[in-house]
């Protein structure tokens, strides 16, 4: 998963070039910068507001990303932005994968180092309004809560050509973390009762947790 953060007068050109670059499913939400007055003042820098991209691309594919944010957009300037990828552990099902990756070629790799790791991060992007259904779905499989941010969805309508929904372009996306064992209920849990067939129209997906600190009660469990 690629997390692009800019300063949010930018977004317009980033997402022209990511669709340019064949990247067409794309979930936006807004931020804020935390930097200090006295850094900012020291290179030349307005506090400003910001957009967090976040898409699914292929290893091949963000070697391609990063050198044109590099060229065209000088991202590694001050103040210019981030973009980071981190690795995907597991997808929802195939028709999600498709959505997701939209036009992109997929190729299956073996598991990294990270395979080892003992929590993960659940993303679950739903429709907006769905929250309650979605950690209804979450808790009956042993989840603790999550955090939702607000986003909009774009190229929502390759959802119609791989998964035979449409989805609206308003979303929610809530994180949870989860001991990597009941990962796979968790998200089988919410493919069930808030997937495809129900009004959240849910896909869900995980990343490795390398560490983690403030889940004691898990670790006791």
């Amino acid at each position: 998963m690629m997390t692009t953060i800019i300063n949010r007068n930018q977004m317009k050109k980033y997402l022209g070039l990511y669709k340019e670059e064949g990247l067409l499913v794309t979930f936006i939400t807004l931020g804020s910068g935390t930097a200090s007055g006295a850094m900012l003042d020291y290179f030349g820098l307005e506090a400003t507001e910001k957009t967090v991209i976040f898409t699914v691309l292929e290893e091949d594919r963000w070697l391609i990303i990063q050198k044109a944010l590099r060229h065209k957009f000088r991202i590694d300037a001050p103040g210019e932005g981030i973009a980071f990828i981190v690795p995907l552990s597991s997808i929802g099902g195939k028709k999600a994968l498709q959505f997701l990756t939209a036009d992109q070629e997929f190729r299956k790799e073996e598991e990294s180092a990270l395979k080892d790791t003992v929590y993960e991060l659940i993303i679950i992007i739903a429709n907006q309004g769905n929250i309650e259904l979605v950690m209804d779905a979450a808790r009956s499989a042993g989840a603790y809560g999550g955090t939702v941010l607000h986003a909009k969805g774009t190229g929502m309508e390759q959802a119609e050509k791989f998964m035979g929904v449409s989805l609206a372009a308003e979303k929610e996306m809530i994180f949870i973390v989860a001991k990597k064992d009941q990962k796979n209920v968790i998200m089988q849990a919410v493919m069930e009762k808030a997937g495809l067939k129900t009004k959240a129209k849910a896909i869900v997906f995980s990343l490795p947790v390398t560490d983690t600190a403030g889940l004691r009660l898990l670790e006791e469990d």
